[in-house]
């Protein structure tokens, strides 16, 4: 009988149907019945760990081919449940892991020894800074070429094998080398378990020479995985509640603002539960946006300090209290650290611990169980929300674009609104996007993810690619600057292969727009390249593709109707990859 993990715990964001956020331990074990014998092929290591991926609900694994992976692919591709997606490079293998983890929970990818696990190195960073748990598999040196001082290719000549290693140990939560039978089935488990309890990436390196052999340990019946549940401290928990609710049920007009370490905490349903149960105002900062829902009824918007959306942030900084449920204060979030915020008016909830004001501090509190308690000893407050309505201003409609007038990002992103319902998913990329696609109004069951803490460039044609995998039900919408795509353009290829049906919005600017905002150069400037001609090139005839350019706001709005249109009439079905390459000037949403 195969022990199987039953089901992975999940924030689930209040404003999607999907589990976009989803990460965490595994709450239920359960069993199902498997056939009793189990033959030489299926004892292997390779055939254990491809059982262990499908056992926690990796159904794809990305990965690009190598030396010393060749085999351990080979009994990837022979298990039924699993289904091995070919990348261009390791580093958009990465980044596409990092986007199915997002939404399934968890992800892999599996390179080859050094030249492919320090390319993939930049994509698992990019996944710890976010808590994300992918598992990285390396197909690493034969188990006989360990202590013999022999020099392998594809390193950089030395006989010590550990350079890899060591690069991962600062970005991934566990590492193991399996170079030999004896422990790999201990290893592989403590790994896959590890990456799930931590929500963090995990770093496997396998023997090239091992995923085809036999062993005992993997014939008979897997052990189930056994992860012990983290308890809050009843006693601290109840003093951190009662100290929070006298806190702010003495404030005038408290407010809550929402964190993306909701994700990780696993909280998002708590946080909303506790907005329900206050009535205050409800924010949220950048990083957070889709983890809680925005037609709450007490929605105000994105808190990003000077560039939060409008009226959000006078009546947060005017607040005489305000609950930060997993914020992270960075320089990006604080914009520049300059947020008006006073340290004795906060209470700062973490997944694991809880600050109020200057004090005092409780630890061993799980952010869930704070919120859930604290729901239930809160005083309703609506007055923030109120002031909130009286100073609010709704949206005007931008102006009509002329004859011959360059398409305007505001005029753009207004049609892009149009397009989002439950049946999509938002991905912005590092850049320009961020701040074009915060001001997007997500519909209910409408994902969203970006990549704020490590804003690498380039990572959302990845990620794109993993989250439509990961939910191919939904149509994903990619929003991306001619910067970051010229960095990772080649797996659109991959989309295309997997018949998937994304489209993506290039915002050809000529170059690294955001960096220009920052500190403008000649470096800067970028190749302009020919767009659709590239893409039209990579689907050759093969699957289903349409691209545009459009650069005059007029084309624009006929092209919109048109592509609408057919949208509606095929019901989503039609696999169509659409890029969209423009000209834009500057304005406002």
């Amino acid at each position: 009988m195969d022990t199987k993990i039953g089901s992975i715990d999940t924030c689930k964001p209040t404003n999607s149907d999907m589990c976009s956020p989803a990460n965490g331990a595994v709450s239920t074990i359960q069993n199902s019945v498997s056939p009793a014998v189990i033959n030489s092929t299926e004892s292997t290591l390779g055939r254990h760990l491809a059982r262990r991926l499908v056992q926690i609900g990796i159904t794809d694994v990305f990965s690009v081919p190598g030396d010393f992976n060749l085999t351990l692919l080979d009994h990837l591709i022979a298990e039924p449940g699993l289904n091995l997606i070919g990348c261009c490079n390791e580093l958009n293998a990465g980044y596409a892991a990092d986007g199915y983890a997002r939404c399934r929970g968890v992800g892999a990818c599996v390179v080859t020894f050094t030249v492919g696990g320090l390319s993939v190195l930049n994509a698992i960073a990019g996944a710890c800074s976010e808590n994300l748990p992918v598992i990285c598999i390396v197909g690493g040196p034969n188990s006989n070429d360990y202590g013999t001082n022999r020099i392998l290719h594809h390193t950089i000549g030395l006989p010590d094998f550990s350079q890899e290693l060591r690069c991962f140990q600062t970005v991934t939560c566990f590492q193991a080398v399996v170079n030999n039978l004896e422990d790999a089935h201990e290893l592989i488990d403590t790994a896959i378990s590890t990456a799930l309890k931590e929500s963090k990436p995990v770093y496997l390196s396998i023997s090239c020479n091992l995923p085809a052999i036999p062993h005992p340990t993997f014939s008979r019946d897997p052990v189930p995985f056994s992860l012990s549940p983290r308890l809050s401290n009843k006693l601290g928990l109840e003093a951190a509640v009662e100290a929070a609710a006298d806190f702010l049920n003495k404030a005038v007009k408290p407010v809550l603002v929402g964190g993306p370490k909701l994700r990780v905490a696993q909280a998002c349903d708590s946080f909303v539960e506790l907005a329900d149960a206050s009535g205050y105002a409800l924010a949220v900062m950048p990083s957070a946006k889709g983890l809680v829902p925005e037609f709450h009824p007490h929605f105000i918007g994105t808190y990003w300090g000077a560039v939060s959306t409008a009226f959000c942030a006078e009546i947060v900084e005017s607040a005489d209290a305000y609950l930060f449920a997993g914020p992270i204060f960075n320089d990006y979030s604080s914009v520049g650290y300059s947020l008006l915020l006073k340290k004795e008016k906060a209470i700062i909830v973490q997944p694991d611990r809880v600050v109020i004001a200057n004090g005092p501090a409780f630890g061993c509190i799980r952010m869930k169980d704070f919120l859930l308690s604290l729901a239930k000893r809160i005083k309703a407050n609506t007055t923030a929300y109120e002031n909130y309505r009286r100073i609010f201003v709704p949206e005007g409609h931008p102006l009509k674009s002329e004859p011959k007038e360059p398409l305007r990002v505001n005029v753009l992103f207004q049609h892009i609104q149009k397009l989002l319902s439950s049946e999509t998913a938002v991905i912005a990329e590092t850049g320009d996007s961020w701040f074009n696609c915060q001001k997007l109004k997500l519909p209910r069951g409408c994902g969203y993810e970006f990549q704020m803490q490590y804003g690498s460039i380039g990572w959302s044609v990845g990620a794109t690619l993993g989250y439509a995998q990961a939910v191919p039900e939904k149509r994903v919408i990619a929003c991306i600057g001619d910067g970051s795509f010229q960095v990772t353009a080649q797996d659109v290829s991959t989309m295309l292969r997997c018949g998937q049906k994304s489209i993506i919005f290039l915002i050809n600017n000529g170059g690294y727009t955001i960096e220009v905002e920052i500190h403008d150069g000649p470096y800067n400037v970028i190749k302009n390249w020919n767009y659709t001609g590239l893409i039209d090139a990579m689907h050759n005839s093969e699957g289903n593709c349409w691209t545009a350019k459009v650069s005059l706001g007029t084309w624009f709005i006929v092209f919109f109707l048109y592509f609408h249109q057919c949208m509606n009439a095929n019901g989503f079905k039609c696999k169509i990859l659409v890029l969209f390459s423009n000209s834009i000037i500057a304005g406002p949403l």
